[in-house]
């Protein structure tokens, strides 16, 4: 036992191995020796450490468990396995879901995802390895893996062509849509443009400081796609009255001011007079009429809460309601991200809950910073539709971009009414992304290529899932799995995005399991991580009192819309039971078999 003791730790830490292969190519990192999160550091010319320290592993490759890492690994399921249960059970969930079970589920949920992330970060695109530079740079992306070493035999590492595919060429084989394809679950473009636009406040790459970084120095939740990136831009669009933000009055309703009342610079084209150009906190957002319809209707609550807290706190001066409010809203969106918008796109029968209080007897870290691979995978461009349907009119994508007064005109209610009915397509399974967008895909793998992101099944291993053997098995069927093995020559050559997007769907889910096992950890890391979370913070006097945080706690996205329209809509991130229904029957029509129930 005291052998064991002593020597374990020493074989544990670093482990010198050289791999015959190794020595031809320069450095063995290439090949991506070390398993199970080791980290590879290059030895002289031929050899490589595999540094093993808190892997649960040991040996040259960090591939021999421990005890406890054997015992463990034997018990844990497979998140098929865990997504079967998940998602099916209906009735057994409905009582779980009563019961203080399902706060210990959704506190072993949230420990698991998050202890995935590396908190503080570790790397970027300029360094490969930990650096104080990597750490204090927050301009910067972060990065879960290291880039592939420059000197590698080909540019996925060891494995592939040694000059990939085109990326348009990729795109145009494996992401253009031929036939639009729905999502079976029923998921609409309220869903669509929540995720455009919810996702903008922290995935704003800089170009011009080049791929890899990003202006968005706040790496969260912050809001900063309703107050703006930088104090300039937020004083211009405040109005410096009672915490209130600038608006006109159209019709007798709220929306954002125009650039001439709130000078703030937002891209639009030319030929767009400035007196219909609308200022809000992101400047891409006049680009779709949806993504405009959630500022507006962000600038509305921010002003309501304003008022409620005015009247609540007479004495409070305007910076004060102003920032307390920020931190109100700043709750609303977490709460609706976790238990409307995460809990549509995971598909799971167990009701998630955002409740900071869970993670205060944990270790957790209140802090986050958004990843390049988070950035990546988040190009959901196939929910988007080969048309937009709006109070039975039709319109093109090149009627609806930059339709400047499409808001104004239908009005909110209208907009989340034909948004929540409108189908989104699939994600998962390829071949789905409209024409007009194919471009922005094109532009992801270039950029992927050019930050080195290490090949997709190398993700798959770093976030606990086992690596597919065949381009059948990543796929699911025959014919772009043949397509795929001529372009990339092997599975462990397929690329980070590519693999995300042409990965066969899981039964009820959006898209396939990679979607789901890397993005979630990223997503409640930084959900959870924010400072409003954190044990000196989560409390009503932060947020005015217990009327301010009672808004938080019982915030959901039909509250939000509803308090902010006057007549509510239909809204929700699913179309209605009722086309559900319709869209089975059409399914039974056109096959003459009857859809499975678990697919709808």
């Amino acid at each position: 036992m005291c052998w064991l003791c002593c020597t374990l730790p020493l074989v544990m830490l670093l482990s010198l191995s050289v791999s015959p292969a190794a020595s031809s190519t320069g450095n063995p990192c290439c090949y991506y020796p070390c398993q199970h999160k080791g980290i590879c550091v290059q030895v002289g010319t031929g050899g490589y450490e595999c540094d093993c320290t808190r892997t649960g592993y040991y040996g040259d490759n960090c591939t021999l468990p421990e005890f406890w890492m054997r015992l463990r690994s034997a018990l844990k399921p497979s998140p098929s396995f865990y997504h079967f249960i998940l998602t099916h059970f209906r009735w057994l969930w409905d009582i779980i879901n009563n019961t203080f079970i399902r706060d210990t589920l959704m506190r072993l949920v949230l420990t698991i995802r998050a202890n995935l992330i590396p908190s503080p970060p570790t790397y970027n695109s300029a360094y490969g390895y930990i650096s104080w530079e990597a750490y204090s740079n927050v301009s910067y992306f972060t990065r879960v893996l290291p880039p592939v070493p420059r000197d590698c035999p080909t540019p996925m590492g060891t494995k592939g062509p040694v000059q990939l595919p085109e990326a348009k060429l990729v795109a145009e084989q494996f992401f253009l849509r031929r036939t639009f394809q729905p999502d079976p679950l029923g998921t609409n473009l309220m869903f669509a443009f929540f995720a455009q636009h919810f996702t903008h406040q922290f995935f704003k790459t800089s170009g011009k400081m080049g791929h890899g970084f990003t202006r968005a120095l706040g790496h969260g939740v912050d809001l900063g796609h309703v107050y703006g990136d930088n104090l300039e831009r937020q004083h211009q669009l405040r109005l410096f009255q009672d915490g209130k933000l600038k608006y006109q009055m159209v019709n007798g309703e709220m929306y954002p001011p125009t650039v001439l009342e709130a000078p703030v610079h937002m891209i639009y084209p030319k030929h767009i007079p400035p007196e219909e150009r609308l200022a809000v906190g992101q400047e891409v957002f006049g680009l779709l009429p949806g993504l405009m319809m959630y500022a507006t209707i962000w600038l509305r609550e921010h002003n309501r809460v304003c008022d409620i807290l005015k009247k609540e706190h007479p004495t409070w001066d305007d910076e004060q309601l102003f920032q307390t409010t920020r931190l109100i809203l700043i709750g609303e969106t977490i709460k609706i991200v976790i238990e409307d918008y995460v809990q549509h796109l995971s598909g799971y029968y167990l009701s998630l809950k955002f409740d900071p209080e869970l993670l205060f007897g944990a270790q957790f870290q209140y802090q986050n910073r958004i990843a390049v691979e988070f950035n990546q995978l988040y190009h959901w461009h196939p929910l988007m539709p080969d048309s937009f349907v709006i109070k039975n009119e039709e319109y093109s994508y090149g009627q609806f971009v930059y339709n400047a007064t499409m808001l104004t005109d239908y009005g909110v209610e209208a907009l989340v009414e034909a948004f929540s009915r409108q189908r989104a397509g699939q994600i998962g399974g390829g071949r789905n992304t409209h024409s007009q967008l194919l471009n922005v895909a094109i532009g992801v793998i270039e950029e992927s290529r050019l930050l080195r992101l290490q090949p997709f099944n190398e993700y798959r291993k770093r976030f606990g899932m086992r690596p597919y053997t065949s381009f059948q098995e990543l796929t699911g069927e025959e014919k772009m799995a043949a397509e795929l093995e001529e372009v990339y020559g092997d599975i462990d050559a397929v690329e980070f995005y590519p693999g995300l997007l042409v990965e066969k769907r899981q039964p009820n889910a959006i898209f396939g399991e990679s979607m789901v096992e890397i993005g979630a950890p990223f997503s409640l890391k930084g959900l959870l991580g924010n400072p409003i979370c954190s044990p000196e913070y989560w409390k009503p006097s932060t947020f005015g009192g217990a009327i301010g945080f009672e808004m938080v706690n019982t915030a959901t996205l039909q509250k939000l819309v509803c308090l902010n329209v006057k007549k509510c809509p239909y809204v929700a991130f699913w179309i209605p039971e009722g086309d559900m229904e319709e869209m089975a029957e059409a399914a039974v029509s056109s096959s003459g078999e009857k859809t499975p129930s678990s697919e709808l």
